[in-house]
């Protein structure tokens, strides 16, 4: 016998899918932003921005995963194609001959110092402009609960 699953109230989709189409358009339009200006994906600008923040300038492969919320096979295939590009280079960890670190180059750098304008530019214009500070503060505060 089946439970029966109780059906989302007007009010619980609309904040649901509300979440959903706002999530996709921004994302959306912040990568094809980045693409058209800087050649770079937005999941291709969060880990340099992730390398740029990180102590030394890089990450173990599967820290970098974790934080970019991506499998490690899917960071793999991220960090061969910035590797190509000159963006990172893979580096062999000292302490764990078994692990790689990805570790943000000069031209990296200097794409994500570029690049980080558009992409600040495009947060700013596609959602923090469309709110109050107040309604900023509540929401920051409703993320935390529900992350």
């Amino acid at each position: 016998m089946q439970a029966t699953v109780k059906l989302l109230s007007p009010l619980e989709l609309g904040a649901w899918r509300g979440l959903l189409r706002s999530h996709a358009a921004i994302v959306r339009e912040l990568d094809a932003q980045l693409e058209a200006r800087h050649g770079l994906s937005l999941t291709a600008y969060e880990v340099l921005l992730l390398l740029h923040e990180a102590p030394a300038r890089r990450l173990r492969m599967s820290e970098l995963a974790e934080r970019a919320l991506l499998s490690l096979s899917g960071m793999t295939r991220l960090v061969d194609r910035l590797a190509a590009a000159g963006l990172v280079e893979r580096r062999r960890c000292d302490e764990d001959r078994r692990g790689l670190y990805a570790e943000l180059t000069p031209a990296g750098a200097e794409l994500f110092a570029r690049a980080r304008e558009t992409h600040l530019r495009g947060v700013r214009e596609r959602f923090l402009s469309r709110l109050s500070e107040p309604e900023l503060e509540r929401l920051a505060v409703l993320w935390e609960r529900v992350a």
